[in-house]
């Protein structure tokens, strides 16, 4: 006797499952422009790569005779898989099946196996969300039977956890509403598709009953909330294959987890080679301002910048690259925004950037022209001082190589914050270099203001105590009393390969979780 029957009822339930929410839900997808489930697991994961679990989780329909005629899977693909030749678990939401939701699908009694947030936590595995899902329905409870607490966090547990030890990637590939909004941030690295992703605790339904307006699902957690404005969300794919593509990339700067070191890749370009255009990157005239971007990609890698929140915080560059094949983190002052003064949005981004490179072992590479935190009314309603205390301690708290490399300005507290005293952390400056405790400009009004008041002529004394000050803000007295190395600018990245090689060696020693909790 054998078991050719109960095989046979395998694949006639997987064949079922094909059909996922049925005709009409597939159309519905299609005609808002997106991907079927299946298709995103494809165009994500190496060809042939994923095996699935659960999925014979659903709902059946037997005729009279016990015969099952009809299959509903869950709302979501889970399964190992291949990304880039690595082994990865993923989750794809399937808004054809119940809006995606997870309610009433029967996964979550007694006996039940391992959500794919526990494997990838379980097993050490980079963690990929695709989302596509409306969190809870009121439908759920008439298939409970019930209504329920909510204990939502006894799942979300697991997700906290992953943060600590795993990379995890959350792309918003539809309307995301309930707990998988909050999922999209519970991650290092997370993406919106233009034009068909949505993202809200709830959506205009729940807006209209609890406040009383009508708003578009679009106009309440789109791109133009999400990715420039509140920052929830860092980067914005031009369509879904975009979005796989960065995904990809950003999954080859880290290990598979905190217990391996990242990988290094071939190296394409020349560690010794001396970039001569750095020295006419900053301009005399400081009121001139340049583009940041030119430091990062003047020094790295060719090609290897993969820039994150690019369109939030515009002040701050962060983003991963390679450094003689090896991936870093590396961040930058952009001039061309905001003078390059770090606000509270720039220091958020800083923040995620220095906690990302320390849970999975990356060198800091900073480019800083600080002028200082951002001043005035606006900055002070969004708690300029309470972000910069964040920002403080996250860099005392780091434990990762650092290298700083002070291109210009570099004043005040924020300029500290491009500075730590302990673990392995080297400091160049090039000759355009130019610090204190702030600016001349408004320090001598500040420190000054009797002797200014009180001459004859207020301006030309101003003036006057200016340049005597000015006279005394060369970096070469700076490197004359502290042993500061001042540098052609033309010679940072050959430094900068040989600190991110020597760093190898120490970031060994880092191996395991980190310290402090990573906070999304």
């Amino acid at each position: 006797m054998t078991w050719e029957q109960e095989i046979a009822e395998i694949a006639k339930r997987k064949e079922l499952a094909k059909g996922r929410g049925g005709p009409e839900g597939v159309a519905r997808q299609r005609r808002r422009g997106k991907l079927l489930v299946n298709e995103r697991i494809d165009g994500l994961l190496d060809p042939g790569t994923l095996t699935e679990f659960m999925s014979l989780v659903g709902r059946p329909e037997y005729d009279e005779a016990g015969e099952l005629v009809a299959f509903t899977p869950k709302g979501a693909i889970e399964g190992f898989g291949k990304v880039n030749g690595r082994k990865v678990v993923v989750s794809a939401g399937d808004f054809t099946v119940r809006g995606g939701s997870g309610g009433g699908d029967g996964s979550d009694g007694l006996g039940s196996e391992k959500r794919s947030n526990q494997r990838a936590l379980e097993w050490r595995l980079p963690y990929v969300r695709m989302l596509d899902a409306a969190g809870g329905s009121v439908r759920g409870f008439e298939t409970l039977g019930r209504t329920y607490l909510p204990d939502g966090n006894m799942w979300s547990t697991f997700d906290t956890d992953l943060l600590r030890n795993v990379p995890v990637v959350s792309a918003v590939m539809g309307s995301v509403a309930g707990l998988p909004a909050v999922n999209a941030c519970m991650a290092h690295f997370t993406i919106m598709v233009k034009g068909i992703s949505q993202l809200f605790p709830g959506g205009p339904p729940v807006v209209k009953a609890a406040l009383g307006y009508d708003v578009t699902k679009e106009d309440l957690g789109d791109e133009r909330i999400h990715v420039y404005q509140s920052g929830s969300v860092d980067n914005l794919a031009e369509d879904e294959e975009d979005a796989f593509r960065q995904i990809r990339q950003f999954l080859s700067y880290l290990p598979q987890n905190v217990y391996e070191m990242p990988e290094r890749a071939e190296p394409t370009d020349d560690p010794n080679r001396r970039e001569e255009r750095l020295r006419r990157l900053v301009p005399r005239d400081r009121r001139r301002a340049y583009d940041g971007h030119r430091a990062i990609n003047w020094c790295v890698d060719e090609g290897s910048f993969f820039e994150i929140a690019p369109f939030y915080g515009r002040s701050r560059i962060t983003g991963l690259a390679r450094i003689n094949g090896y991936p870093v983190g590396v961040m930058a002052n952009n001039p061309m925004h905001e003078g390059g003064s770090t606000d509270v949005k720039g220091g958020s981004k800083v923040i995620r950037l220095i906690q990302l490179c320390d849970m999975f072992h990356l060198p800091m590479i900073s480019f800083a022209d600080e002028p200082g935190f951002m001043v005035g009314i606006e900055s002070e309603k969004l708690g300029i001082e309470r972000a910069g205390a964040r920002l403080v301690m996250a860099t005392c708290q780091s434990q990762m190589p650092w290298a700083t490399v002070v291109m210009g300005r570099i004043f005040g507290v924020a300029g500290q914050c491009q500075h730590r005293p302990t673990g392995m952390f080297q400091r160049w400056a090039w000759p355009s270099g130019r610090w204190g405790s702030m600016h001349i400009e408004g320090g001598a009004m500040a420190a000054y203001r009797r002797e200014i008041d009180t001459a004859d002529d207020p301006e030309a004394k101003q003036a006057e105590i200016e340049q005597r000050l000015q006279d005394l803000a060369s970096p070469f007295r700076t490197a004359e009393a502290t042993g500061q190395d001042i540098i052609d600018p033309a010679e940072t990245r050959p430094l900068l390969c040989e600190f991110v090689e020597d760093a190898q060696a120490i970031l060994r020693t880092q191996l395991g979780p980190c310290p402090y909790p990573y906070m999304p």
